[in-house]
């Protein structure tokens, strides 16, 4: 199935949902956030962390025949941001990764540059601007989502976009 496609998500959702139930009822995780296979554990104690690990690589194991990804397994503090599906998030805000940032806009430049050349609809141009506005609005971006909207005139005006 391929990475991505919304089956591939359901299914995900469903298979990990005894996973869920573990890490709420088994492990009694306050701070548990999961989405498709991405998952956040947020606890005052790294030890504490520590012992749920092998705990939850037995349960993946045994019952669901899956694995963690050893490069993937992160432990730090809150204050440096936890990196998860886009977003680098904080406690009290979130903002875009910059890969996610840097992506976004070469999305919209090439988008444009489409547009401008008569290669792209009009209808095709505003679902890309709507989608990125859409991944800001859910961060604290509001410089960023100025700078887009004055880069996007910038770029519309000109109907030259630089490389």
């Amino acid at each position: 199935m391929p990475i991505g496609n919304l089956t591939s998500q359901i299914f995900a959702n469903i298979s990990l949902n005894e996973f869920d139930q573990f890490v709420k009822h088994e492990l009694r995780v306050k701070q548990y956030v999961r989405y498709t296979d991405d998952f956040v554990i947020i606890a005052d104690s790294t030890k504490y962390l520590r012992s749920l690990l092998p705990r939850i690589e037995v349960f993946l194991d045994a019952r669901l025949r899956l694995a963690l990804h050893q490069n993937k397994i992160i432990m730090q503090p809150c204050h440096r941001g936890v990196d998860f599906l886009g977003y680098v998030l904080f406690p009290h805000h979130r903002i875009l990764r910059p890969r996610t940032r840097r992506r976004m806009f070469q999305k919209l430049k090439r988008s444009i540059r489409e547009h401008n050349s008569g290669s792209r609809a009009d209808q095709s141009l505003r679902q890309t601007l709507q989608s990125s506005l859409g991944v800001l609005s859910h961060a604290n971006a509001y410089k960023l989502t100025q700078r887009l909207k004055n880069q996007l005139w910038f770029w519309l005006s000109e109907g030259d976009v630089e490389e």
